[in-house]
């Protein structure tokens, strides 16, 4: 219980601390005009109040991650409590953070853009592949799982096929008007919602005579099931992503940053929205290994249940009664149906930025839109048990990239790029390190000292290129403005 509060304490003292930090490096400015004043088109660049803006990110950079991913993570032992707290403050939060102020600096411009503006346009093709490939494969998935789930809590005439067709069309409603009349209405309960049940959570842990077996006190070894197959090492980091760093979020902030008034804002949206994501991410990493018994038993649960959805049901149930049944509900329903109707969005506003389309017209919209929404569509009569098996690798590969161009962009404006580069370095190795030595069909299946050794190899490649970019650069700085 003792080292549960502490890491509260410690994830809600680094948005103070660390936080005040990462903004000062990178040099807000109050009095700068935001895209959502500069460019403003009652779309997609509408100034919301900014507790909207803090509850619309939340919830798009939140869903299912932070709570599935942490349950599945925290298998692996108490190394996921570090995981999340420390990731969290200095990986996930600044990723989120300096990608967001990135965007604010560009007139609201997507992570493909951001991303290649940095690192070239080789990197920037790829990116714009890769995120567009991600984004609808996520909407994709979250029409066809909720469907099947709502399908089976309604009368036996509302199908999935029916559920289907009414979460894409909420989905093409969500993606084409503007950002505040769906969006903006919605999110922000759901949002709440989803700290709602967390809060619950934590009060129970916390006062309902519980004792947390975290572990630490017998060491961080591998508790996994599995232990010989998944090592902590660079599977867990993979496992936990919503829940400390994931690129996933890079794709989502350009959104948000076009509906910010003041750049002074930022910190509280952008790092404090990572933040609030950790928090629930230790809740239920908490509750699982508690409600269950401990790891083993956690292990015993999950290969004698259906998944980490069983588990969330019955702590909901279980531990918050009738309320808690309405949150699991929006766990698994809501929660990625909110998800999937924002990759879509994103997905266009990156489309519309890289073919710049101006998306004040709903033609527009629509002619950026359908091609996205006839992948999905195709995407949803595919067998996904292989293709999302790569989901959580492209992800964090992504965070490595958005951590490079950050690392870059802070370099060439003379500001304190470490607190990027190391975080850069770190992904940069668990991305590679996983995909070397994770069994077919997701990885290569290689021994673990080849993929660590590769891992160092690319560490010191890329921290060679980046000493010599910056080397050529550093004299021309103080003649760029940010």
């Amino acid at each position: 219980m003792t080292l549960f509060l502490i890491s509260l304490c410690v994830l809600v003292g680094g948005y103070a601390v660390y936080g005040l930090i990462v903004e000062k490096v990178f040099g807000v400015d109050a009095g700068r005009l935001t895209p959502a004043v500069s460019r403003a088109d009652g779309v997609d660049y509408i100034v919301m109040p900014v507790w909207k803006v803090f509850l619309i990110q939340f919830l798009n950079i939140a869903g299912l991650g932070p709570i599935f991913g942490a349950i599945m993570g925290v298998m692996f032992g108490p190394a996921a409590f570090l995981w999340i707290v420390l990731g969290t403050i200095f990986g996930g939060a600044v990723h989120d953070f300096i990608s967001a102020m990135m965007s604010l600096r560009s007139d609201g411009a997507s992570l493909p853009e951001l991303v290649g503006c940095e690192l070239g346009p080789v990197v920037r093709q790829v990116i714009r592949v890769v995120s567009t490939v991600l984004l609808v494969l996520v909407a994709a998935v979250f029409v066809v799982t909720p469907a099947g789930l709502l399908a089976g809590m309604t009368p036996s005439w509302a199908t999935p096929v029916f559920w289907i067709a009414v979460i894409f069309l909420y989905y093409m409603l969500a993606t084409l008007l503007p950002v505040d009349k769906l969006i903006g209405r919605f999110y922000p309960v759901f949002g709440f919602a989803l700290l709602f049940m967390a809060g619950g959570l934590m009060c129970v842990l916390l006062f309902g005579g519980h004792v947390i077996p975290d572990g630490f006190s017998e060491g961080l070894f591998n508790r996994h099931a599995a232990a010989d197959t998944h090592p902590v090492f660079p599977m867990m980091f993979v496992s936990i992503a919503c829940g400390a760093i994931s690129g996933f979020h890079a794709t989502q902030s350009p959104m948000m940053a076009r509906c910010l008034k003041s750049e002074k804002l930022a910190r509280p949206v952008f790092y404090g929205a990572m933040v609030a994501e950790g928090i629930v991410a230790l809740v239920w990493a908490a509750a699982a290994i508690t409600f269950t018994g401990g790891y083993e038993s956690l292990g015993e649960y999950m290969s004698s249940h259906s998944g980490a959805g069983a588990l969330v049901h019955d702590i909901s149930v279980q531990w918050l009664g009738a309320i808690g049944g309405v949150l699991a509900l929006l766990g698994v329903v809501a929660a990625p149906v909110t998800t999937g109707d924002t990759a879509l969005r994103s997905a266009r506003l990156a489309l519309a930025d890289m073919l710049r389309i101006d998306q004040s017209k709903i033609s527009r919209r629509l002619m950026v839109s359908l091609p996205l929404f006839a992948c999905t569509f195709a995407l949803m009569l595919i067998d996904f048990n292989v293709l999302w098996r790569y989901f959580a690798w492209i992800n964090q590969t992504l965070a490595a990239f958005t951590l490079w161009a950050a690392t870059v962009y802070l370099a060439r404006h003379g500001k304190a790029y470490v607190i990027t580069l190391v975080p850069a370095l770190f992904m940069t190795m668990v991305v590679t390190a996983y995909v070397l030595y994770a069994p077919s069909p997701e990885g290569f299946g290689l021994p673990m000292s080849v993929a660590l050794t590769a891992g160092g190899v690319l560490d010191a490649l890329c921290l060679g290129a980046f000493a010599i970019q910056y080397g050529l650069q550093k004299n021309n700085i103080a003649d760029r403005q940010i």
